[in-house]
């Protein structure tokens, strides 16, 4: 089975169009910040940019206190967006909450094959998550479905909390999930 890993390519620029943890998102033109739909109503913080084959994959997850329930996919504490490549711009960031990762990562994809009793412990590449693939932690009673039509969700990427404690994600020490509905341009974000 092959896997595509993200792999850790060191520092980007904030606004750079490769794939990425933290930075500022891309989005098209009247594009605003998410606001938590959850318990607090913050705005999300930015996870991820992560250019796939069919656009750009954009995850943000709620870091505000109180803690919301950021790992559930239906809580309204997290939201992915898929926009089409064209046109991205910077979007403003708020002034107030939790809003940026402290550093902005590159990644860099590369292919492993694994055997089936493999269990995909590469760390010696530093990965920052796999693109595609199977969410094999997950419960399939777990599995979102799209926020728009209910339509079944496809597993985009599974992202890792970092390599250090400046570059992490907070994950609570979990995986993280992004899915995507290509039909609605938009997906669901949780942790195992």
């Amino acid at each position: 089975m092959q896997t595509t890993l993200m792999i850790y390519d060191g520092a980007a620029p904030a606004d750079s169009d490769v794939q990425r943890t933290g930075g500022a998102p891309l989005a098209p033109s009247g594009f605003t910040w998410p606001m938590c739909g959850s318990c607090c109503g913050g705005p999300l913080q930015f996870f991820a940019h992560l250019p796939v084959e069919y656009g750009v994959l954009s995850a943000f997850v709620c870091q505000n206190e109180p803690a919301c329930e950021s790992w559930d996919a239906t809580s309204g504490a997290n939201r992915v967006y898929l926009f089409p490549r064209e046109n991205l711009l910077p979007v403003a960031v708020p002034e107030t909450g939790v809003t940026l990762l402290p550093i902005t990562s590159a990644s860099r994809t590369h292919v492993v094959t694994l055997a089936p009793e493999e269990n995909g412990d590469h760390d010696e590449l530093a990965p920052l998550g796999s693109l595609g693939g199977i969410p094999s932690y997950l419960e399939d009673d777990r599995l979102p479905t799209c926020p728009s039509c209910a339509g079944t969700t496809e597993l985009a990427a599974h992202l890792e909390e970092g390599i250090s404690m400046r570059t992490a994600m907070n994950l609570g020490g979990q995986l993280g999930y992004v899915f995507v509905c290509r039909a609605c341009c938009n997906g669901a974000f949780l942790t195992d």
